[in-house]
């Protein structure tokens, strides 16, 4: 049916279960020592040895976070949800449950070039939904429920600054390694300016 609309708060109570088991899976990758391991009694080399392990958690937890707070930001602007905005949703989610198996690929080939590009792939993909939901609904609600022009801006750049930090991670993994492996963190300094440009011109329209 062209003009069906589904349950709003259906839909975000089935995103929000789906964020919050995805970001409870990538835990399991840190795998709990055997005890043989604990025997030895070498704590320090336990937990050295799963360095890779704890930072495919931070980063996955923290990037899946953003992407979080970014789908709660945006959806409390949507009046109705429609189809494609409902299809939109559901390939984020799809590539957001994907998140744990990519980490724990990338975690167990951490020296290798491979499973760092797919883990760039997942991410990338859970970025560009994102950049597609965002553009849709601004575009959507457009003079419906505040979203003013500035705040329209400020969730596109944000949006993008995610998925382009991937993409350019994935496309370096082969050329330049470790500069890619470390280029997530341009994403998290990136996101503290955007928001505090944004933040003042915001005020000035008194939306936060």
């Amino acid at each position: 049916m062209k003009n069906e609309t589904f349950d709003k708060a259906r839909v975000i109570s089935f995103s929000d279960a789906v964020f919050s088991i995805a970001i409870t899976l990538l835990v399991l990758e840190v795998v709990i020592p055997s005890y043989k391991e604990l025997k030895t009694g070498d704590t320090l080399l336990i937990l050295k040895n799963r360095i890779p392990s704890f930072i495919g958690l931070v980063v996955s937890f923290m990037v899946t976070a953003i992407y979080w707070i970014s789908h709660l930001r945006i959806m409390k602007y949507v009046s109705s949800i429609n189809s494609k905005l409902l299809w939109l949703n559901i390939m984020l989610l799809f590539f957001i449950v994907l998140l744990p198996f990519s980490t724990a690929f990338y975690v167990k080939g951490f020296s290798y070039n491979g499973p760092f590009t797919f883990y760039c792939f997942n991410l990338s993909a859970i970025g560009l939904f994102n950049v597609l939901m965002n553009f849709y609904i601004i575009k959507k609600e457009k003079g419906l429920t505040g979203i003013t022009p500035t705040l329209g801006k400020y969730h596109k750049i944000r949006a993008l600054n995610g998925f382009l930090v991937w993409v350019l991670a994935g496309c370096l993994a082969f050329t330049l390694p470790m500069f890619s492996r470390f280029l997530f963190i341009f994403l998290f300094i990136s996101e503290i300016f955007i928001t505090k440009y944004f933040k003042k011109k915001l005020n000035q329209e008194k939306i936060i």
